[in-house]
């Protein structure tokens, strides 16, 4: 089976909420399986990988946004390129904003985005934070959400998931997230894959498939993962 090449974007300057976790979940889950994984964490200055599979990227301040923001302008060519070439991606909180047309802070600043993901996001004065549930096509998610920008899908967008508990992209339309093709974009930390490994494994597909392998995962043990789900059902907002 092929190699699976996993890349993590600003893994120093977008990364206060623990989504560093994504990619060793999905990087454990393939060995478990006995597929190879190659690891590549791609900063400031640093090329994308042309081999590219699954591309992770977290949250972030404002101010880390503003960071990365003329650094991930330069990627957009060969984001946009391999989003449309079926590269998967699993973009969290701040990175989902700046993967969208733009996000406006509380002062006004417009931070480009990359327009791979069909939103826009605004500063508020509401902090949406607290534990997350929501349905999505590969079934329930729990997670847990801490922004205060609010996201707007464009008309015809495919929203990631709606909302059962919590605010998701703006508190008002129940929408959480967005997704086009094999990209997607979430509020959820979590980390997010940490409590949802039928959504791992859904990334894992998608890769392999991108690559003419088969889908046939082996099974794993999720006893845990399930557990850690169930718990995170019952706690409070």
């Amino acid at each position: 089976m092929s190699k699976i090449h996993l890349v993590h974007l600003y893994p120093k300057e977008m990364n206060i909420y623990g989504d560093t976790g994504n990619r060793l979940i999905l990087e454990q889950r393939l060995k478990w399986r006995g597929i190879e994984v190659e690891v590549s964490l791609v900063g400031v200055g640093e090329a994308i990988p042309a081999d590219a599979d699954i591309i992770l990227g977290g949250g972030g301040q404002d101010a880390g946004q503003q960071v990365v923001e003329s650094d991930l302008l330069t990627k957009q060519a060969t984001l946009q390129q391999m989003a449309d070439d079926g590269v998967v991606m699993l973009m969290v909180c701040g990175l989902y904003q700046l993967f969208g047309h733009r996000f406006v802070t509380h002062e006004g600043l417009e931070i480009k985005g990359i327009d791979i993901l069909p939103l826009e996001t605004i500063a508020s004065d509401t902090r949406m934070i607290g534990n997350t549930i929501f349905q999505t096509p590969f079934g329930e998610v729990v997670a847990y959400e801490n922004h205060s920008g609010k996201t707007w899908l464009d008309d015809k967008a495919t929203a990631f998931g709606q909302m059962i508990k919590g605010d998701g992209n703006n508190g008002e339309d129940k929408t959480e997230g967005c997704m086009v093709n094999n990209v997607f974009g979430t509020y959820g930390h979590g980390p997010i894959l940490s409590k949802n490994p039928a959504f791992a494994d859904e990334l894992i597909k998608r890769a392999l498939v991108r690559k003419g392998e088969t889908t046939d995962l082996k099974p794993l043990n999720d006893d845990l993962e399930l557990l850690a789900h169930k718990v995170a059902l019952t706690r409070p907002r």
